[in-house]
């Protein structure tokens, strides 16, 4: 209380940014690996048509499906091995 004691350290403007800016580059690298990897896999090279079919629509939704629930996965692994210790060697 007061900025006395046991009391844990506040966080300055520039680190709350600093921790946002980050946090906005991650997600934004996260959605153009999706966009890419999906498109790649989903959608004919040709563009014969300028909407989707029906095959591309469901291979789209299916695969940022994947996408999402492998990134939950791993962020739960993660976050298991670093309370573990196990993480980056430190059993």
């Amino acid at each position: 209380m007061f900025g006395l004691g046991g009391s844990t350290p506040q966080v300055s403007s520039q680190q709350k940014l600093s921790a946002a800016e980050a946090e906005l580059d991650m997600v934004t690298g996260m959605f153009n690996s999706l966009v890419r990897q999906c498109h790649a896999k989903c959608i004919n090279k040709s563009y014969n048509n300028g909407e989707l079919d029906k095959q591309e629509s469901l291979c789209l939704d299916r695969c940022v499906s994947k996408y999402f629930e492998t990134n939950v996965q791993v962020g739960e692994n993660m976050q298991q091995l670093g309370q573990s210790g196990a993480f980056m060697g430190r059993q």
